[in-house]
C-alpha cells in the first residue's frame, strides 16, 4: 500500500559544468545591469547637483560634479561593451549545447542504420529474391504441364463438370428457400369451423321441421 500511495521518486537532474557556467554568465550579466542602472541614476543626481551648485554660485563643486559624471558615463560604456560580451558569450554556449545534441542523434541514428544495415545483407536480399523467383518459375512449369496433359475433350468435360456443379448448388438453394418458407406456414386446422358446424345444424332442423309438417 505504501508504494502505491506514497510519493513517486523525482528523477535527479544532471548539471553539467556548461549549465554552471551558462549560469555563471547569466548571474554576471543580471549584475552588470543593475550596476548599470545604479550608474544612470547617478548621473542624473549628479547632474542636478551640478545645477543646483551653479545656481549657488559654486562653480567648482559643480565643476567636480560634471568630471565625476563624465567619469561614470565612460564606466557605463566600459559596462555595455561587457553585457555585450557576456551575452554573445552565453547565446553561443547554449547553441553549442544544441550542436551537441544534435549531433548526439544524429550519432544515435547513425548507429541504428548500420544495424538495420546488418540486419538488411545484400546477399541475403539476392538469395532471398533468386529463391522467389525460382518458385515463381517453378510454379509456372507445372501449371504449363498440367495444362498441356489436358487435350481439348477433357477441357469440355472439366466445363461441363463445372456446369453440372452450379446447377445442383443452385437446385440445392432454391429447395432450401422452399423448405424455409413451408416451415414458416400455419398448420391446416383438420376439424371443420365452429361457423360451418353451426351452419349444418341449422339446416338439418329445417328439414326434420318440414318432414313432420308435410
Amino acid at each position: 500500500m505504501g508504494g502505491l500511495f506514497g510519493k513517486a521518486k523525482k528523477t535527479a537532474v544532471k548539471i553539467t559544468e556548461q549549465d554552471k557556467a551558462i549560469l555563471q554568465l547569466k548571474q554576471q550579466r543580471d549584475k552588470l545591469k543593475q550596476y548599470q542602472k545604479r550608474v544612470e541614476n547617478q548621473l542624473e543626481s549628479d547632474r542636478l547637483l551640478a545645477k543646483k551648485c551653479l545656481e549657488k554660485g559654486n562653480k567648482d563643486r559643480a565643476r567636480l560634479l560634471l568630471r565625476k559624471k563624465k567619469y561614470q558615463e565612460k564606466l557605463l560604456q566600459n559596462a555595455d561593451s561587457r553585457l555585450e560580451v557576456i551575452e554573445k558569450m552565453t547565446s553561443d554556449l547554449e547553441f553549442a549545447l544544441v550542436e551537441v545534441d544534435v549531433m548526439n542523434t544524429l550519432k544515435v541514428g547513425n548507429e541504428a542504420l548500420k544495424k538495420v544495415n546488418e540486419i538488411m545483407d545484400i546477399d541475403e536480399i539476392e538469395k532471398i529474391l533468386d529463391e522467389t523467383r525460382e518458385g515463381v518459375e517453378k510454379q509456372q512449369e507445372i501449371d504449363q504441364l498440367i495444362s498441356g496433359a489436358l487435350t481439348e475433350e477433357d477441357e469440355e468435360t472439366v466445363l461441363a463438370e463445372l456446369d453440372k456443379l452450379m446447377e445442383e448448388e443452385k437446385r440445392d438453394h432454391i429447395e432450401y428457400i422452399d423448405e424455409d418458407i413451408g416451415d414458416q406456414l400455419p398448420e391446416v386446422p383438420q376439424d371443420e369451423l365452429p361457423e360451418k358446424e353451426k351452419t349444418k345444424k341449422v339446416r338439418k332442423a329445417s328439414v326434420e321441421k318440414i318432414a313432420l309438417e308435410a
